[in-house]
C-alpha cells in the first residue's frame, strides 16, 4: 500500500473545491494500492462577510461581474460535474453564501486532535450541508450538529464555537497560503512538492498521481 500526502487548500462554500475533492478521490480509487493521506487547509473566499451572509446571485454579480446568463450556465456545469462524481449540487436550496471561519476552526481542531479521517468526515459533511441541503454553515447550531455527527465531542465543540479558539491558527495558515502565491482554490499539493489547481477531471488527477508514484 502506497501512501501519498495531500494538502488540500479549499473553502467550504466553493463548488469547485467540492468537485476537486471528489475528482481527486475518484482518481486515487483507480490506482490499486494507493491511499491518500488527506489534510485540509483553510482558505476563506469571503473573510469579511457578516454572519447573515449574502444572496448568492447578488454576491456573484458584485464580486465577479457575472450576468444572469453566465450564472445559469455555470450552475448547470457545476450540477453536471457533481452528478458525474456522485455529488448533488442543489442550487435551488443554496440561495445564500456565508462566512466560513468557524467551519475552518472546527476542521483545524478535527485534524489536530483526532486525525485526518475525522477531519475528512467533517469536511464532506460541511460540503453536503451547504451544497446539497442548503444549510447555513455559519450557524453555530448547524456546525455543532455536523461536528458531533463527525465524531467530535459535543461539549468541546460547543465551547470552541463559543470562543475564538484556533482563529489565530486559521489566520496564520491562510496567510502562509497567500505567501506561497496561492490566491484561488482548490489548490492541491501532492507530497509537499507538486501543485495542481482547480476542479480538474478525474483523468487529470489520475495522470498526476501516477506520475508522482513513478517518480517515487
Amino acid at each position: 500500500m502506497a501512501s501519498m500526502r495531500i494538502d488540500f487548500i479549499s473553502d467550504i462554500v466553493c463548488p469547485w473545491c467540492a468537485i476537486g475533492l471528489y475528482s481527486l478521490e475518484a482518481a486515487a480509487a483507480r490506482i490499486p494500492g494507493l491511499a491518500l493521506d488527506l489534510h485540509f487547509h483553510p482558505f476563506e473566499l469571503n473573510p469579511g462577510m457578516g454572519p447573515e451572509g449574502q444572496d448568492i446571485e447578488e454576491h456573484l454579480a458584485e464580486k465577479y461581474g457575472a450576468s444572469p446568463a453566465q450564472l445559469t450556465g455555470s450552475r448547470q456545469a457545476i450540477r453536471d460535474r457533481g452528478a458525474e462524481l456522485g455529488f448533488t449540487f442543489n442550487m435551488e436550496a443554496r440561495s445564500r453564501i456565508y462566512n466560513t471561519r468557524d467551519g475552518h476552526r472546527l476542521l483545524h481542531w478535527a485534524d489536530e486532535a483526532f486525525g485526518g479521517t475525522v477531519q475528512r468526515t467533517l469536511k464532506l459533511s460541511l460540503l453536503k450541508a451547504y451544497f446539497t441541503d442548503g444549510r447555513n454553515v455559519s450557524d453555530p447550531a448547524v456546525l455543532l450538529e455536523l461536528a458531533t455527527a463527525a465524531g467530535l465531542p459535543e461539549t468541546e465543540a460547543r465551547e470552541l464555537l463559543a470562543s475564538d479558539r484556533y482563529a489565530a491558527e486559521v489566520e496564520a495558515a491562510e496567510a502562509e497560503v497567500h505567501r506561497q502565491g496561492i490566491h484561488a482554490v482548490p489548490a492541491i499539493v501532492v507530497n509537499q512538492r507538486h501543485l495542481i489547481q482547480g476542479g480538474q477531471s478525474v483523468e487529470v488527477f489520475e495522470k498526476l498521481l501516477r506520475q508522482v508514484l513513478d517518480e517515487a
